[in-house]
């Protein structure tokens, strides 16, 4: 596993850079062992804290996040690497079950863009919304929906697109404000479920 350690606004010494390399190589061998890389920031966050974030790529498009913030460098990587660990306790299974045919699942190029409203004309002129802060290509991907929350557990993103295994419609998975994850299925994808019926 390639691991990237970066220090943002403040110098990492050896001792933390080893400490952090070598966590994350015992996390990467108890629990899944086929981590492709890992990148870690570590960054000051106000006056009295330390933020730590790990990004952990465990396969394709399958991305394990954590941030955690604590008033040393050691304690917020700490923190966040035991938020790794434990969501990949919670799904290793399920991670190794099915990883070869996610390696080998039929992807749906996808350009992918945040919005926010541009400003009125009316509103006060210290107050400039961006457009666009956003614009990549991402890949939807054929999955079930327990295997798209997963994913989206995983990630710690706000939203998942998929292609629902079931019938071939795209659908998606939300967080919602009161924690619980949402399901979107829109109307008119059980028309697609004879062709998928077809298939198997």
């Amino acid at each position: 596993m390639q691991i990237s350690i970066h220090g943002k606004q403040m110098n990492l010494g050896d001792a933390l850079r080893e400490h952090i390399e070598n966590k994350l190589e015992d996390i990467n061998e108890k629990y899944f062992n086929r981590a492709i890389d890992a990148q870690v920031t570590i960054s000051p966050e106000g006056t009295a804290f330390v933020k730590a974030h790990i990004s952990i790529r465990v396969g394709k498009d399958i991305s394990v996040m954590a941030d955690a913030k604590n008033t040393d460098a050691y304690g917020a990587f700490d923190s966040a690497s035991e938020k790794v660990a434990k969501q990949l306790r919670r799904y290793k299974k399920r991670l190794r079950d099915h990883h070869e045919r996610l390696e080998e699942a039929n992807v749906i190029p996808a350009q992918s863009f945040v919005l926010t409203p541009e400003p009125e004309a009316e509103a006060e002129p210290e107050k400039h919304e961006p457009v666009v802060v956003a614009d990549m290509i991402t890949n939807i991907q054929n999955m079930s929906v327990s295997e798209a929350v997963m994913r989206l557990d995983l990630s710690g993103e706000n939203a998942l697109m998929f292609r629902n295994a079931t019938h071939d419609g795209l659908n998606m998975v939300y967080r919602r404000g009161d924690g619980n994850i949402g399901w979107v299925d829109p109307q008119g994808n059980e028309q697609a479920m004879p062709k998928a019926a077809n298939q198997k």
